[in-house]
């Protein structure tokens, strides 16, 4: 099959990238490798180019930035160029995310497929906030183009169809795959005692101020804890620093023990998460976070969400721990009872470890959407 790609997220050898570019990464050369044709088609705001990387064809087209017109006229770049790249060499499968279809057009003989990482409606619910009217029009005019729907977690799929409409079509849960190369087994002598790691934007929905809240109970029962809080920091509209905000809560006798290094490369997370006592991922909204099965694969005890996907990814009492994220007691109770239980701890581990190996191996999830991608296209012609 020759599958397109639309999105923006392609990673750039060098550059930092999120859970979309995450995925990409992985699912693209994995499926090169298993004999498809794969091109991703990213917007630039620079020159065209096209390069390949691991077999990959990406096609850096060139975006408008005119105010007002710029959304119409980057529609117009790719259905361009999604028209001669289909000349060339026949597309059989285009994917995008949400928005992604809203002003394409559809060319017989393709199937469309959404895969929901977390669209508009989705992020909206989530935050309690109103739906913008313009990017709630897009998403429903591109559901409407769409031939079939993959969801990274069934959280997802539940809370986007109370918005949108899929039943009439194709519908699967497939997991995101994580680099089991990259993130791979350490051994327990390897963590730090009492070393906390969070990793996730520092903003209110990844729960990073309730984990902070909590650090005052656990450091009284364990006074060695040091929580070391990796990622970018979150400005609002205004330019306003969350991190600041964060920082003037601590008391000065926890300044000491929390401390917030930075955004760093998905690279450098192995050698962070292998240092971990405990990775803590207290997100109020995911639709599925790509840290804790990192952390998993890497065999160290994970303390993840009671909410969104979390119970998708750990059972609680068997591959870990779950929280609920809005209550800075219960986290603190969840640390407290991993450090007082060492050898349940590190029994959860390889549970999670075992469990991620197969739920999140490359693959599993390959010829999960193969397969898919397959019954959409059959599907199609049946209709």
């Amino acid at each position: 099959m020759h599958l397109c790609y639309l999105s923006n997220e392609y990673p750039k050898p060098g550059h930092a990238h999120g859970g979309i570019g995450s995925f990409l990464k992985v699912i693209c050369p994995a499926l090169v490798a298993a004999g498809h044709h794969v091109t991703v088609i990213n917007g630039t705001y620079g020159l065209r180019e096209s390069v390949v990387r691991e077999g990959v064809n990406i096609i850096y087209t060139p975006f408008s930035t005119k105010k007002g017109i710029a959304w119409w006229q980057n529609f117009k770049a790719l259905n361009s160029e999604i028209k001669a790249l289909h000349h060339t060499q026949p597309i059989d499968v285009i994917e995008g995310s949400e928005l992604g279809f809203a002003f394409l057009d559809k060319i017989d003989g393709i199937a469309y497929v959404i895969r929901l990482h977390g669209g508009h409606h989705f992020f909206a619910e989530g935050e309690q906030r109103p739906i913008n009217a313009w990017k709630g029009f897009q998403e429903k005019r591109s559901f409407k183009k769409a031939d079939g729907f993959i969801a990274v977690s069934q959280y997802v799929a539940n809370h986007t169809a109370k918005f949108l409409p899929m039943t009439s079509k194709p519908l699967k849960v497939i997991m995101y795959p994580i680099n089991l190369k990259m993130f791979t087994p350490s051994s327990f002598e390897q963590m730090t005692p009492y070393r906390l790691v969070f990793a996730g934007t520092l903003i209110e929905k990844k729960g990073i101020r309730q984990l902070v809240e909590a650090m005052k109970s656990i450091v009284e029962r364990f006074p060695d804890t040091e929580l070391y809080a990796y990622g970018r920091d979150w400005k609002d509209a205004y330019g306003n620093s969350y991190l600041e905000k964060l920082q003037q809560t601590i008391p000065p006798s926890l300044k000491s023990k929390i401390h917030f290094p930075g955004s760093v490369d998905q690279t450098d997370l192995p050698s962070i998460y292998e240092k971990a006592n405990l990775c803590v991922f207290p997100s109020h909204i995911e639709t599925l976070g790509l840290v804790a099965p990192e952390a998993m694969a890497m065999q160290r005890p994970v303390l993840y969400t009671t909410t969104g996907p979390g119970p998708e990814v750990i059972t609680h009492g068997e591959s870990g721990w779950l929280c609920n994220p809005h209550d800075a007691a219960d986290i603190a109770d969840k640390v407290i009872e991993v450090f007082s239980n060492p050898e349940e701890s590190r029994r959860r581990a390889k549970v999670g470890l075992d469990k991620v190996d197969f739920q999140f191996n490359v693959s599993n999830i390959l010829g999960q959407n193969l397969d898919f991608y397959s019954q959409v296209i059959e599907s199609k012609k049946g209709a």
